[in-house]
């Protein structure tokens, strides 16, 4: 994780500690997700699992969906770079470790497609650094700044994201269909 990653936050700069109080929070809210699932997630609850009180959660995080989101954005800045040729294989590997990224812990997937459908303010503010993030990674595995077939990819892989949040498929199966999607999108190369 990158120093940045571990001082910022979507609010403000934080100091070492806020930053430690911030990470103990995400890891209680991958936690409280795997035994009571997003319906039953709240901030409160997360809270009193990472040995914080609640104004201190509401104090970075204003929703359950800003700190879901924010479990995304976290694992998705944790990603090393995916390296080798540009073209459609490395796109193919770009979309499925983002896939992946939280296909094994299926509350989380579920509740990550949820949240970040999110309206307030800081869960936007997330969704569009996520948008950037990936948006920058398919780009660099492309190989190219061609607005069609990156708008192409990154509507590919917000749809799959939400067939699967919508229960029509498994998130594992995302990264398979991905592959297919990207084989038809791009080119042999």
């Amino acid at each position: 994780m990158s120093r940045e990653m571990a001082t910022e936050s979507t609010r403000r700069r934080l100091t070492s500690r806020q930053a430690e109080t911030v990470r103990r929070l995400t890891e209680a809210a991958v936690e409280e997700l795997r035994e009571v699932g997003f319906d039953g997630l709240t901030v409160r609850n997360v809270a009193r699992r990472a040995g914080v009180a609640p104004a201190t959660a509401y104090t970075y995080f204003a929703s359950k969906n800003h700190l879901v989101t924010e479990v995304f954005w976290r694992r998705l800045s944790a990603l090393p770079e995916v390296h080798g040729a540009p073209g459609r294989g490395r796109v193919v590997e770009v979309l499925r470790e983002i896939a992946l990224l939280v296909s094994d812990e299926p509350e989380l997937a579920a509740a990550c497609t949820t949240a970040m459908l999110g309206t307030d303010p800081d869960v936007r503010e997330l969704r569009l650094k996520i948008g950037v993030a990936i948006r920058g990674r398919l780009r660099n595995a492309l190989g190219s700044d061609d607005q069609k077939v990156l708008g192409a990819l990154e509507l590919a892989y917000s749809g799959a994201l939400v067939h699967a949040g919508m229960g029509y498929t498994s998130y594992a199966r995302v990264a398979d269909r991905l592959e297919e999607m990207a084989e038809l999108i791009l080119p042999d190369s």
